[in-house]
């Protein structure tokens, strides 16, 4: 309890106008300065520790969440300000609905306020040009909050090119299946074929016409071998050899355009029903296209508050090489400018570090080319 009475008068005294107006300059010049130097163009944030806090101040959970939403206003501002493009939250995860039915029905109000918000006073995001866009199962969500949703999305999609991703209700597991769906339906639709367009887009090497190439060249060297000890073998020495020549020059053929589709083309048309994409050409981006963050920036800073070190099924597809993934043991209606700072300058210094790295490497061989 004396904890509460402390951050009550911590918050009286930050909210007094002369430090209310000093803090502000500050927080600008910080800002500013992050403005200097790379800022993550997509930072995704693990809203976690609204419940502990509301445990630990003795208040009602969902008054918890409550405090959790003006933690995000100040770090939205703080991230649009820096000059992050996309920001994603993990505002309400699939798995939530195994919880009581009180507190799922709380968060569901508790977005649904905060959205017809949003809705009615969006200047924060009008402001840094951001539109709301909800990644997530659409039918699982409530018809009176899905109203919120798409009326909070109409509101805000021509605000600009910064982006509001809100994962509601999401897993990332969920994400990755869903992709995979998309993906089938696309290559079970057949397809017709321009011939002209095929062979200016057709791969160079087809997986499937190597593999037949190296498994015929296998067998036919395998029966030359078995030949070789019988009689007659001399006499066909000579055709086992244009053989084996013949089957090592197709291996290194270019695919035909038709390795590209199963089976046969006729007149520039495929055999309706029976021709389809080959899978093959099912790659990582063509999956990327498929994710419900398709066309934004890669995943660069990954942020979890409440110290639980874990991702939660969140993000695991975005998450890559490159992406840096932080864990605070702050509580997130706790996280704000103060905590984020030193977050986002250690991540400048890296990305630094790296740049010269790469730099003195590039320099490096320059000059070795030289003295050859």
């Amino acid at each position: 309890m004396p904890s509460m009475h402390l951050s009550q008068v911590r918050k009286w005294f930050l909210q007094s106008p002369p430090v209310e107006w000093a803090v502000y300059q500050l927080r600008e010049l910080l800002i500013g300065a992050l403005r200097q130097g790379p800022v993550p163009q997509h930072v995704a944030f693990v809203m976690d520790g609204n419940r502990r806090f509301a445990r630990n101040h003795m208040i009602e959970t969902v008054e918890g969440h409550n405090l959790g939403f003006e933690a995000l206003a100040r770090i939205l501002e703080v991230c649009y300000k820096s000059g992050v493009r996309v920001v994603t939250i993990y505002a309400f995860s699939i798995e939530n609905f195994k919880r009581s039915r009180f507190e799922v029905d709380a968060l569901m109000a508790l977005a649904k306020l905060k959205l017809d918000q949003l809705s009615q006073h969006g200047e924060l995001l009008q402001r840094y040009g951001a539109s709301i866009r909800i990644l997530g199962q659409r039918e699982l969500i409530r018809p009176d909050v899905l109203e919120a949703v798409d009326k909070a999305m109409e509101l805000t999609k021509g605000n600009g090119d910064a982006i509001l991703n809100v994962c509601f209700p999401y897993t990332s597991r969920d994400e990755i299946t869903t992709a995979v769906r998309g993906c089938v339906e696309d290559w079970s639709k057949p397809v017709v074929v321009d011939w002209a367009m095929l062979q200016e887009k057709q791969r160079a090497f087809s997986e499937t016409h190597i593999t037949h190439n190296i498994r015929s060249r296998h067998l036919s060297t395998t029966a030359a071998r078995g030949r070789a000890h019988s009689p007659s073998s001399a006499g066909n020495s000579d055709l086992e050899d244009s053989l084996t020549t013949s089957s090592s020059a197709t291996t290194l053929q270019p695919s035909t355009p038709s390795d590209m589709f199963v089976h046969g083309v006729e007149d520039g048309r495929l055999q309706k029903g029976h021709e389809y994409p080959d899978p093959e050409g099912i790659t990582q981006a063509t999956l990327d296209e498929h994710m419900f963050t398709a066309g934004m920036p890669p995943l660069e800073l990954l942020v979890r508050t409440s110290g639980v070190q874990r991702l939660s099924d969140f993000m695991l597809w975005q998450s890559h090489e490159n992406t840096e993934v932080v864990f605070l043991d702050c509580l997130w209606p706790e996280f704000d400018l103060w905590t984020f700072l030193p977050v986002l300058v250690e991540w400048q210094w890296k990305r630094r570090k790296e740049g010269e790295g790469k730099g003195d490497w590039s320099l490096a061989l320059s000059s070795s080319r030289k003295t050859r």
